[in-house]
């Protein structure tokens, strides 16, 4: 895709959606690390739906701590991967308490330290909770990229190079979301909604 209809891609999606927003539920930086490691491989609905309760108990590292892997397996049952989700959890909040004084660390090396945490975590944590313009490259925007030819790639990590390099600095804020929201209710896997597609015209799969 040109650099002229890249930008035509982001400032259509802006005109529909300007201010998108995470569809988790989160209270502060370290709730919102909770939910996004939830969240894989899990619907936002359902990660909603099981730290209702959970987060109107836990804020904090050691909040988690005292609950304690039981207790957190409790609340997140309902959850895919649950037992292995609930043990990273309380290792990164462990880990949080030794090595960070209980602050999530905002640097990537530091938290691609954190148990659980890979880069699309990271990336998502860094756009959400301080506003960094950073690509996260989930299943969504991975299929989104590639379909549409915004950027081609055989990996996640190739795909989020590519797609900074490729788009404006002023609309990398919300890329990601409008990237996320696209995949997920127009540009779907299995039946890509073309005929309601904004974009459809600049969409390689069109042309």
């Amino acid at each position: 895709m040109t650099p002229h209809n890249i930008t035509e891609f982001f400032e259509r999606l802006r005109a529909l959606n300007p201010d998108p927003k995470t569809e988790l539920d989160y209270t502060n930086p370290y709730t919102l690390l909770v939910a996004i490691i939830l969240s894989a491989q899990s619907t936002d609905t359902g990660v909603n739906k099981a730290t209702k309760a959970l987060f109107k108990k836990i804020q904090t590292p050691k909040q988690m701590l005292k609950l304690g892997e039981a207790g957190l397996k409790e609340h997140i049952k309902s959850i895919g991967l649950f037992n292995t989700k609930a043990k990273n959890i309380l290792a990164l909040s462990q880990k949080l308490v030794n090595d960070f004084d209980s602050e999530i660390p905002r640097d990537m090396n530091s938290l691609l330290s954190l148990p659980g945490v890979g880069r699309k975590t990271a990336n998502v944590l860094k756009n959400v909770a301080w506003g960094e313009p950073t690509m996260a490259v989930d299943t969504h925007v991975f299929r989104v990229a590639n379909r549409t030819g915004l950027a081609i790639g055989k990996t996640p990590d190739e795909i989020e190079e590519k797609l900074i390099k490729a788009i404006p600095l002023n609309l990398m804020n919300h890329a990601h979301h409008w990237l996320v929201l696209h995949g997920r209710y127009i540009c779907k896997a299995r039946s890509p909604d073309c005929a309601n597609c904004p974009v459809a015209d600049l969409c390689q799969k069109n042309l």
